[in-house]
C-alpha cells in the first residue's frame, strides 16, 4: 500500500498532523519506537526502582503522546513563547492555530479551566521584575496534569487507531529519498513503507536520529542554539503568590556578567523533579512535572542558559550531551543535586547538609558539586538569575534552595525550512515539532503538525 502520508513520531506534532490529514480523508501511517500510552511505565516514577533501569526505549520520553505525556501537561495558549512558528506563518495565523489546538484538546477531555494572569498583583509583579531587568511573559495556560494527560492522549489513540494505521514499538532507520522527493521510510528490520508525503516529527528524544538524517541529506541548518541549565526546587511558599495568579511564571533575563539570555521553563507548583533517560546518548537528564491528584510541598522549575554558536562549531547536541554525561559520571549514573549555598561556598553538597535543609528533595539524586560539570559562565548566569528572581520570589536564592543537574533541551538542531515546514530541496518532506527546532512545547508542536498536514491537503484555516 502507498499511503498519502507517513508520520514518523506520535507526539503532539504527529498526532495533530494525523488528525488534520484524516479529517481530509487521507490514508495515514504513524510510526513510533515507543509504546502505547497504557504501556508506558517508568520503574522510577512508579517507585519500583530507585535509579534508572536503562530501559531499551525510555517510557518517559518515547511512545504515544511523546515526552509531553510524562511532563506537567501544560498547554501554553500564548504566541510569545513555546516555539518559533510565528516566523513561518505570522502571529495572527499562529493565534488561530493555537485556538484550534486548544479546542481539540478540550474535545478529547482536557479540563476547560484556564489560568489567565490579570489584576493588580500581576501588574505589580511585572513592574518589580522589570526593575531588575527581568521580562515577565504572562501566558494563558491550561493545566492538564501528568496523570490526566495520559487519559486525554489515550482518548486520541483510541480514536485514531480506528482511522489510520499505527505501528508502535517500531524503529524507523531511514527515509527513502529518490530524485529529490520523499518516497517513504525504512524500518530497522529493512521493511519499507511508501507514501506520497513524509512528515518527520521525532520530538526531542529523536533529535540525534534526526541529526543523522540531516547530515546524510546535507540539509540546510538555520541556527544552532544550545539550552543547558538546572532544575530549581523550593518550598511552595516561595512561589505560591505567583503560581496562584500566573500558574507558571515565564521570565527572560540577560545576565550582567556575560549578557547571556536565560529563561525559566516548566514551572510545577506542588510538583516533582524527575529523571529522564536518553538511550540514544546513554545519559540521564533532569525534568519536572506536577499531577492533578498527587501533590508535593515543593515547586520546581528550570533555569536554562541559551548560547548561540557559529561556524565552525556544528555539534550543539554533542556539546549538551557531553555536559550531561559529566553529571552522570559524578552522580554514579544518575543526576546531581546541590544546595545553592554549597555552590556559592565552593563546596560539594552532602546528604547530611541536604537533610538539615528546609527543602526535602522530591527526586532521587546524588549530592555533589555542579561546578565540576557546568561551565563557570553557565553557573554565574544561573546564580545571577536566581538573585534577580528573588524580587518576585522572595527566598528563591536561599542557601537551602536545591539545584538538580543537568537539564538540557535537545531540539538544538534547527532546520532551515519553508514557511509550510517543507524541507528545501526535498519535495514532500516535512519536519515538525521540537526535534526540528520549530517548537518548544506541546501546543506549538501540535500546531506545526497541522501546518505540515495542511500543506499536504491544500486546506486553509
Amino acid at each position: 500500500m502507498t499511503y498519502d502520508a507517513i508520520i514518523v513520531g506520535s507526539g503532539p506534532a504527529g498526532i495533530f498532523a494525523a488528525l488534520e490529514l484524516l479529517g481530509n480523508s487521507r490514508k495515514v501511517l504513524m510510526v513510533d519506537k515507543g509504546k502505547v500510552i497504557s504501556e508506558r511505565h517508568c520503574p522510577v516514577l512508579e517507585k519500583k526502582a530507585k535509579t534508572c533501569m536503562n530501559c531499551p526505549v525510555c517510557h518517559i520520553v518515547s511512545g504515544w503522546g511523546g515526552a509531553g505525556s510524562a511532563s506537567d501537561g501544560k498547554l501554553t495558549l500564548t504566541t510569545g513563547f513555546g516555539g518559533n512558528l510565528e516566523e513561518y506563518i505570522g502571529e495572527i495565523r499562529l493565534e488561530n492555530m493555537i485556538r484550534r489546538v486548544d479546542e481539540t484538546f478540550v474535545s478529547y477531555g482536557v479540563d476547560n479551566h484556564a489560568y489567565e494572569p490579570e489584576g493588580s498583583i500581576v501588574k505589580e509583579t511585572i513592574r518589580k521584575a522589570a526593575s531588575v531587568g527581568i521580562k515577565v511573559l504572562p501566558a494563558r495556560i491550561r493545566h492538564i496534569g501528568t496523570d490526566a494527560s495520559r487519559v486525554v492522549l489515550n482518548n486520541m489513540y483510541l480514536d485514531l487507531k480506528e482511522k489510520c494505521d499505527i505501528l508502535l514499538d517500531t524503529v524507523v532507520r531511514d527515509l527513502i529519498i529518490e530524485e529529490g522527493k520523499a518516497k517513504g521510510i525504512v524500518l530497522k528490520d529493512g521493511t519499507k513503507h511508501y507514501a506520497e508525503h513524509v512528515i518527520v516529527a521525532p520530538g526531542r528524544e529523536g533529535a540525534s536520529w534526526l541529526e543523522t538524517i540531516v547530515n546524510r541529506l546535507q540539509l540546510p541548518i538555520a541556527s544552532m542554539p544550545v539550552d543547558i541549565g538546572v532544575r530549581v526546587e523550593v518550598p511552595d511558599s516561595v512561589c505560591e503568590d505567583l503560581t496562584e495568579h500566573f500558574y507558571e511564571v515565564k521570565c527572560l533575563y540577560n545576565t550582567p556578567s556575560f549578557d547571556d539570555r536565560c529563561r525559566t521553563f516548566c514551572m510545577n507548583p506542588s510538583g516533582f523533579v524527575v529523571s529522564e533517560y536518553n538511550r540514544s546518548h546513554n545519559l540521564v537528564t533532569v525534568n519536572g512535572h506536577s499531577l492533578k491528584k498527587t501533590k508535593s510541598r515543593n515547586t520546581n522549575f528550570a533555569i536554562l542558559v541559551t548560547k548561540n554558536f557559529t561556524h565552525p562549531f556544528n555539534n550543539p547536541i554533542g556539546y549538551a550531551t557531553h555536559i550531561a554525561k559529566l553529571a552522570n559520571m559524578l552522580a554514579g549514573g544518575g543526576i546531581l543535586l546541590q544546595r545553592l549555598g554549597d555552590l556559592k561556598d565552593g563546596r560539594r553538597s552532602t546528604e547530611a547538609r541536604i537533610q538539615r535543609g528546609m527543602v526535602t528533595p522530591t527526586a532521587n539524586a546524588s549530592p555533589g558539586d555542579l561546578s565540576l560539570v557546568l561551565p563557570h559562565r553557565h553557573l554565574t548566569d544561573i546564580v545571577e538569575f536566581l538573585d534577580a528572581l528573588n524580587i518576585i520570589m522572595p527566598g528563591v536564592n536561599h542557601s537551602d534552595t536545591l539545584l538538580y543537574g543537568v537539564e538540557i533541551k535537545l531540539y538544538s538542531l534547527r532546520l532551515d525550512l519553508k514557511d509550510n515546514l517543507e524541507v528545501p530541496g526535498v519535495e514532500n518532506l516535512y519536519m515538525v515539532g521540537d526535534g526540528a527546532g520549530v517548537s518548544r512545547g506541546i501546543v506549538q508542536a501540535a500546531a506545526s503538525g497541522i501546518i505540515a498536514a495542511r500543506a499536504i491537503t491544500g486546506s486553509v484555516e
